[in-house]
């Protein structure tokens, strides 16, 4: 039988270790685009493939007659896995109806299986495959960053690639466990948060000092040495040593009361409360587990929630509630290994995973692993002792999360059916596209739109859109502008409406858009699009109600012209009240985005070929930026770190003609 999906962690040094002594191959079915899925299609397309392959790992791709991807998988001998796919008696239905879609196979052979493991995760987070178990979380986890490129190091939350220089500590569940961890080490370590644009700045302490959250480095209240031993206190207590910080810090403060320095004295059992604050936050004991992270599995309902607590040093860094997606069908030991796989794609792994069972491929899985952190990873389930409690903390969490999960999923469920029924839709929508405009009296003008489904946003289907095309001041121009964008898009992508009806996150062509505005918008919308030939998408538009009130007496608006009201105690109102406002959020921080963008920009940014050094030796020269256009040239090319083809360059720029 077909290996069931798995997911697999990316390797950060990127795809260039895939290169060596691998193959592509791409076998097409004799089936035309846009075929109806049959069996025997797909089978022929598939021992089409399997006709090429040699007998070596790699990772497969299965493809239906557009070529999307339907399914991602890894093998140790892709001539004998792929065979199984055509042995359909042996299949379960799951992986029938995968194979009667298939028209086509990529393939890519690989060095080894673990190799393979690391590619198959890229191509599944690339992918999104809807064949494979997916972890859907769109949130990137925070880590505390210590940087260790500047002799007065800042401390800060980092998110995202680790491209900057220094120590990285963390995941951290959310970004308010990390903000309270933050302000706690600053007041036991009195390191500085601020830029280093700040910090070059100040001629005097900031409110920080005053508040004894700094120690004041930018103005010389301590020295490099002085704030070298408080970085060294925080990276031993960050990494697991907080009980030998802590009694250095009570043989200061015993010091010093002997001394009969006082202030010195406060000021040090003010840092050891703060220690004693951090530790006393953690919600779980895992005092003796030192660095690891807890998995458990809860399955109820047919429904899968996974539990992950983040151990560092002894310290509980929070958990999070994981619920992954396409799961009916799988093994639970498989569902589990494939959100591993897919949770380590970004994350770098500890050297313990305590898992609450064994699981599929579980030595590969960790040698994978140690590939990626570079350092040998096990995966073991505890059995007893202070690892076997936490693991028991962790299922029973897993099992309470599970079951909040399906309480707020069916009362979801009924308010989005509700929600359908008021709004005259043929059925529950999958893919809402929510639409809005911000600008200051037409400046810096920005459309955006936000995308929700049935399971919640979909944060990486968003878009902004820079208004180009119309008018100062004019809405309605401007929201004729992003929907011709939006749309001709869509036509371009698929013209036939494939996708119409699929999750939200697959799809090209919206089940609704709501729009925010009311008869002016909403007849702007349904003409621009109707230009366009496209005049089955529905449309409801949103206002504010009698005299923008906030009463929560929001009209709708119809195409036809009709309006509705909902009670304004209605689920189905405060469910579109939160779909209105959060596209409300987003389009108001890009446009202020814009803005912020708009008042630190230089004229000499518009110069082709001027980075930022070449621009700042020449604001240092001149002072300022009308006084480059004034230069001649001579005087920009007597100007430090200026060659004299920039020189030319500048000097060409501002008197192009003249």
């Amino acid at each position: 039988m077909a290996r069931t999906p798995a997911g697999t962690p990316h390797d950060p040094r990127g795809a260039e270790r895939f290169n060596e002594e691998r193959a592509t191959y791409a076998v097409k079915g004799s089936s035309e685009k846009g075929a109806q899925p049959d069996l025997e299609t797909g089978v022929a397309a598939i021992r089409e493939t399997v006709k090429a392959l040699p007998a070596k790992p790699g990772v497969y791709r299965m493809c239906d007659a557009r070529g999307d991807v339907l399914y991602v998988g890894k093998a140790r001998v892709l001539k004998n896995r792929v065979t199984n796919y055509t042995q359909v008696d042996r299949l379960p239905t799951r992986l029938q109806r995968m194979v009667s879609q298939t028209r086509s196979m990529e393939i890519v052979t690989t060095n080894s299986e673990a190799e393979a493991l690391l590619l198959e995760a890229q191509l599944i987070k690339r992918y999104r495959p809807p064949y494979n178990v997916l972890l859907r979380d769109d949130k990137s986890f925070p880590f505390i960053l210590l940087r260790g490129d500047h002799a007065f190091p800042q401390i800060r939350k980092h998110r995202g690639a680790r491209r900057a220089k220094g120590n990285y500590y963390g995941p951290f569940a959310s970004a308010g466990s990390v903000n309270t961890t933050i302000n706690a080490l600053q007041k036991l370590f009195l390191l500085r948060s601020c830029t280093d644009s700040f910090f070059s700045r100040r001629d005097r302490p900031c409110l920080l000092y005053q508040i004894k959250r700094c120690s004041a480095p930018c103005v010389g209240r301590i020295d490099e040495n002085g704030y070298s031993e408080l970085v060294s206190q925080a990276q031993d207590f960050l990494s697991g040593k907080s009980g030998a910080v802590q009694a250095d810090l009570e043989r200061q403060m015993a010091k010093a009361a002997d001394d009969l320095d006082f202030e010195t004295a406060a000021m040090l059992r003010d840092r050891l409360r703060a220690a004693t604050f951090i530790q006393g936050s953690q919600a779980v004991n895992a005092s003796g587990v030192g660095d690891a992270d807890v998995f458990a599995l809860a399955n109820k309902g047919g429904q899968i929630g996974i539990q992950a607590f983040f151990i560092r040093g002894g310290q509980n860094w929070g958990h999070r509630a994981i619920f992954p997606t396409h799961t009916k069908g799988v093994e639970e030991p498989q569902v589990l290994t494939n959100v591993l796989a897919q949770f380590y794609e970004e994350v770098p792994p500890p050297r313990t995973i305590l898992v609450d069972r064994e699981l599929a491929d579980q030595d590969l899985l960790a040698q994978a692993l140690s590939d990626i952190g570079e350092r040998k990873v096990e995966i073991s389930v505890p059995q007893r002792g202070d690892r076997r409690k936490l693991m028991e903390q962790a299922t029973r969490n897993a099992g309470e999360a599970l079951d909040r999960r399906l309480a707020e999923t069916g009362t979801k469920a009924k308010t989005w059916r509700e929600m359908a029924e008021f709004l005259e839709l043929e059925d529950v929508p999958q893919r809402v596209e929510v639409y809005d405009n911000s600008h200051i009296q037409g400046a810096k003008a920005v459309g955006a739109m936000v995308v929700a489904g049935p399971e919640g946003y979909l944060k990486n289907q968003y878009r902004k859109f820079n208004i180009k095309s119309a008018q100062t001041n004019d809405d309605f121009g401007m929201m004729r502008e992003v929907m011709e964008r939006r749309f001709a898009r869509a036509m371009k992508d698929d013209p036939d409406r494939e996708t119409a009806g699929k999750d939200g996150d697959k799809a090209v062509w919206p089940d609704l858009v709501l729009i925010d505005g009311g008869k002016g918008q909403m007849s702007t919308v349904r003409d621009t699009l109707a230009e366009m030939g496209i005049e089955d998408v529905p449309l409801i538009a949103i206002a504010k109600g009698p005299d923008h009130g906030r009463e929560g007496r929001e009209v709708f608006h119809f195409p036809d012209g009709r309006e509705k009201t909902l009670p304004t105690n209605s689920p189905v109102l405060f469910h579109l009240q939160n779909l209105r406002d959060e596209v409300h959020r987003y389009v108001i921080g890009a446009h202020r985005a814009k803005r912020s963008k708009a008042i630190t920009a230089s004229p000499l940014d518009e110069i082709p070929g001027i980075g930022p050094a070449r621009k700042r030796a020449l604001l240092l020269h001149f002072g300022t930026a009308s006084k480059v256009r004034a230069a001649a040239l001579e005087d920009l090319q007597r100007a430090p770190g200026v060659s004299a083809k920039v020189a030319q360059q500048v000097y060409d720029f501002y008197h192009a003609g003249g």
